[in-house]
């Protein structure tokens, strides 16, 4: 399981602020990024999302592993 954390437009077009997910083996935060563009179409392009994992920003070739939490935002948020 990953604990995903959504912010700004990004929560909004998700529906929700947070929420968790199954997943059973590492995947690129890239890939991972698009299997959610997939699920929402309003999020594309997904690219121009930026995430953290637990905490800390990383790129598209970060590995995301069971037991992280990933947070999902657009590059400019406010409050």
């Amino acid at each position: 399981m990953i604990q995903i954390l959504y912010f700004a437009q990004v929560a909004e077009h998700m529906g929700c602020r947070e929420e968790t997910q199954t997943l059973k083996a590492a995947v690129p935060a890239g890939q991972w990024l698009a299997g959610l563009e997939a699920r929402c179409p309003a999020l594309a392009p997904a690219a121009r999302l930026k995430i953290a994992i637990n905490q800390e920003y990383v790129g598209g070739d970060a590995l995301i592993r069971p037991g992280d939490e990933v947070a999902v935002f657009e590059a400019v948020t406010g409050g």
